[in-house]
């Protein structure tokens, strides 16, 4: 132990233990004129707390006085401590030639115990600048000495540090031994705050192993800690910005570390942070879509990282940029070089980035018909493809399958995507969270184009039509995982329908509801944060798709129409007759702005009065027509069509289409997913549920003669129609019917929702189902709107209910007149009464409507989902 009386030293661990305490004690030392020896204690207690949760200029102004009191009590030991804690500030500060200088100078002065807690500090200080291989040196001369002083609290900081050391260079299982060691001495002190760093490094090396699942639940843990101490999470923004850009999540990434960059810049906090921070900004705005903010971020990084002599991190920054630029439409032969020297770099350094370099490289050549250049830099990247965590394998995936495309070889561009995305699929389903494998479906986009690709110019339309199922609405291939029995996660969400009920009967009544909407919002990330926590069940990735198998169940009268984008254009794969063909129609993008203009005019025609608005709408739909059928429309035949449309079609109605307008109409996210549908048996008891929400225009006049209609139906309305008792009776009912307010979340699908009487039930509510109802018809407004996510993925309430048991969903994917609704609901019950299916049904309830605007575009708005 340094020199000082032993209940002023007990302040000094306390800083980690209860940091407020510790900094309230030592100012009270400090103002009962102590001896030099507890001054120096105090302010460097008072340094250290500045240091990591405050004002960085205030930590060095006490660390130097802390070091002033130390020379005068002529204690060599208590100087050594000190000039090690000023060496980390000083660092920190960016001023790393002379943190260093004061480590050689503490280094010099401290001797054994001291000593070897020194070399701990600088072993951390040269884990922040990215010196590895010295801060393992260092480290490993430290530890022997701290277990033989028997430093408990010290040693499993020494052990957390080159843990984290070990992950930096990729050694996963040497850092989780270190970390389960580290862990067992914390269990025996009461250092509140090194525990929570300690789970935030477990949730790390969680990440590292490839658990996102379990990534996310460790540092939320982390984080609760954390704010029971009053402390800031700088580096644990840092690091959830990374499992959050792994899960898909990039915008959430760069909102939370532009946040975190306000906050640090407003207590101002330490300056190798704030580096990291944009750094992890960068990465983020760059997955996002957003070349020009990440070439911002990542250039301000990488000046900060140059200034603080931070190579290694310098080094990831300039990756970045790169990347940035070259997502930006830089591409250069400068380009090219410069990202061939960061691989090098990363390489020196033993950075597993080094492969994702070397394939920016690949890729960037490639785009300037460098071919022999490119096959240099591919080949290197190519090698992480037989080991490593996921993402890493499939970098290396992407870079052989680049490779064959240069070489022509079609065989090997489809094999290399194949296992690229058997990688993929594999990480997927350890993600238990449908919104976590729908997002990290992005991570494939580019194989799957690839595959596409190649599949177009050799393997014809059959070959393209597997490979087009193979990345689409894989997320409806298996059930997600049920979220388990978390009281806390119940809690919260009875606690989110209370809140949000008595938001919307404000907003009804006019009054303010700012309040209850910042506490919904609080839940809704309570909630979603659980959801996340959730592991995958079910190993690989779902059933594989069988052309042979789908056009034999589709018999000779029904067409499943399947439209693939390839760069930008839609190729329309049109299954029946026992063959394949393909045409080619319009570009996406004027299909999705055609369909905005629909959606438009859709919305005008819902009210009364806007009959002129009629021919405008029809024109569009026969541009739609062109844009996505093209000659295809006309080699429908005469039946049943199942249109399969890529994510961000998900909005047109169909049914406006002149060449589908009179036909059996329904629509599925995948070829795959029509199957199951068409092979779900319906539950064998046939039990009938009718639902009644409250505030409905017509107070959902259908329901009392859908009611009449069928005897035994239970009927939820009034007080009745409370989520838990709705939830009971839609498990396993055979007909489900929802006259409810839908309210569509796009910046949030999964609390997409259905008004009921104590409050919206959402997505995750369906998913807790055993198995939802075989048919459902959802008879409101935008019930059927989804968010188009990840590669091909939609996330809403009707492919919410698909994977659970749903074999077909009658919903509306625009507003309509809530009185016109009525008629058309009650005309598609008469059909299913004589026995037809939901598409069926729907085609008969359109054309018994009457023949004016308001109703014609209520039939239009309405789409059959599946194949029941």
């Amino acid at each position: 132990m340094t020199a000082g009386s032993g209940s002023v030293q007990e302040l000094l661990p306390m800083v980690f233990a209860d940091p407020g305490e510790a900094l309230a004690r030592a100012r009270a030392l400090l103002d009962a004129d102590p001896s030099p020896l507890d001054a120096s204690v105090a302010h460097q207690v008072i340094g250290i707390w500045q240091r990591d949760f405050g004002d960085l200029r205030l930590a060095l102004n006490h660390l130097r006085r802390a070091r002033e009191f130390a020379a005068r009590a002529d204690s060599a030991d208590r100087e050594a401590d000190v000039l090690a804690t000023l060496g980390v500030a000083l660092v920190h500060a960016g001023r790393t030639r002379e943190g260093l200088a004061a480590f050689e100078r503490g280094v010099a002065r401290g001797g054994g115990h001291t000593r070897a807690r020194v070399l701990y500090r600088r072993a951390y200080v040269w884990w922040v600048l990215g010196h590895h291989r010295e801060s393992l040196e260092d480290v490993r001369r430290a530890i022997p000495v701290l277990r033989q002083a028997e430093d408990v609290i010290w040693t499993a900081r020494a052990l957390t540090l080159r843990a984290t050391v070990h992950l930096a260079l990729g050694a996963v299982e040497r850092a989780e031994a270190d970390f389960t060691a580290a862990e067992a001495l914390w269990d025996t002190t009461g250092q509140e705050h090194d525990k929570a760093d300690a789970v935030e490094s477990r949730g790390l090396a969680a990440f590292r192993s490839g658990d996102v699942p379990a990534a996310l639940r460790l540092l939320d843990e982390a984080e609760e800690r954390y704010a029971r101490l009053g402390t800031p999470t700088f580096m644990l923004n840092i690091r959830r910005c990374e499992v959050l850009m792994a899960a898909g999540l990039a915008p959430e990434a760069l909102a939370e570390a532009d946040a975190a960059i306000g906050k640090l810049d407003g207590i101002g906090g330490q300056s190798t942070r704030k580096a990291e921070l944009l750094l992890a900004a960068a990465r983020a705005a760059r997955l996002a879509g957003d070349p020009h903010t990440a070439i911002a971020r990542a250039a301000l990084a990488v000046r900060l990282f140059a200034g603080q002599r931070r190579t290694w991190w310098e080094t990831h920054a300039r990756l970045v940029l790169i990347e940035a630029r070259h997502a930006a439409g830089r591409g250069s032969g400068r380009l090219v070089a410069d990202a061939a020297a960061v691989a090098g770099k990363l390489a020196a350094f033993g950075a597993p980035a080094a492969p994702e370099a070397s394939l920016l490289a690949g890729r960037i050549a490639l785009g300037l018909g460098w071919t022999a250049d490119a096959e240099r830099h591919l080949a290197v990247a190519a090698r992480s493809r037989r080991s490593g965590p996921p993402l890493a394998r499939m970098t290396g995936w992407a870079a052989q399958a680049l490779r064959a495309r240069a070489a022509g070889s079609t065989r090997g561009v489809l094999e290399a995507c194949r296992r690229g995305l058997d990688v993929l699929d594999d990480h997927r389903m350890t993600l238990g969270a449908s919104e976590l494998r729908a997002r990290a479906t992005e991570q494939g986009a580019e194989l799957a184009a690839l595959a596409g690709r190649a599949s177009l110019v050799s393997g014809g339309p059959r070959r393209l039509l597997v490979w087009s199922e193979r990345w689409r609405a894989t997320v409806l291939s298996t059930p997600p995982t049920r979220p388990p029995a978390d009281p806390e996660l119940l809690s919260g969400m009875t606690a989110f329908r209370e809140i949000a009920s008595r938001a919307e009967a404000a907003r009804i009544e006019g009054r303010p509801v700012p309040a209850l909407e910042r506490e919904q919002r609080r839940l809704e990330r309570q909630i979603r944060s659980r959801t996340l926590h959730m592991r995958g069940e079910a190993p690989g990735g779902g059933d594989r798709f069988d052309v042979g198998r789908l056009l034999e169940r589709q018999g000779d009268e029904v067409r499943l129409v399947e439209l693939a984008v390839l760069d930008g254009r839609v190729q329309v794969l049109l299954c029946g007759e026992g063959r394949v063909r393909r045409f080619e129609a319009g570009l996406l993008a004027d299909a999705e702005t055609e369909a905005e203009h629909v959606q438009a005019g859709l919305r005008r025609l819902a009210h009364p009065g806007a009959e002129a608005r009629l021919p405008v709408v029809e024109a569009a739909g026969r541009r739609l027509e062109e844009l996505l059928l093209g000659p295809a429309a006309a080699h429908l035949g005469g039946g049943p069509v199942v249109i399969v449309p890529p994510g961000r079609l998900h909005r047109v109605p169909w049914a406006l289409l002149p060449s589908l307008r009179e036909r059996v109409l329904s629509v599925s996210p995948s070829a795959g997913s029509w199957l199951r549908a068409r092979e779900t048996a319906p539950p064998p008891d046939g039990r009938h549920v009718l639902v009644r929400g409250p505030g409905l225009a017509t107070g959902g006049a259908e329901v009392p003669e859908l009611a009449d209609r069928y005897a035994c139906a239970t009927v939820l309305e009034d007080d009745e129609a409370r989520v838990p008792r709705v939830l009971q009776e839609l498990d396993g009912a055979a007909l489900a019917h929802i006259a409810a307010h839908g309210t569509f979340r796009a910046d949030s699908p999964l609390f997409s929702s259905l008004r009921m009487a104590d409050g919206p039930i959402v997505v995750h509510d369906f998913e807790r189902l055993d198995r939802s109802p075989y048919r459902i018809i959802l008879s409101c407004c935008d019930t059927a709107l989804l968010a188009s996510v990840g590669a091909d993925e939609l996330l809403g309430l009707v492919t919410a209910l698909l994977p659970l048991g749903t074999a077909g969903v009658v919903a509306c994917s625009a507003p309509v007149n809530d009185a016109a609704v009525v008629p058309l609901m009650l005309a598609l019950h008469k059909g299913l009464g004589a026995g037809l299916s939901l598409a069926e049904a729907l085609r008969d309830a359109r054309a018994a409507l009457p023949g004016d605007a308001l109703h014609q575009a209520t039939g239009w708005a309405f789409s059959a989902f599946g194949a029941a």
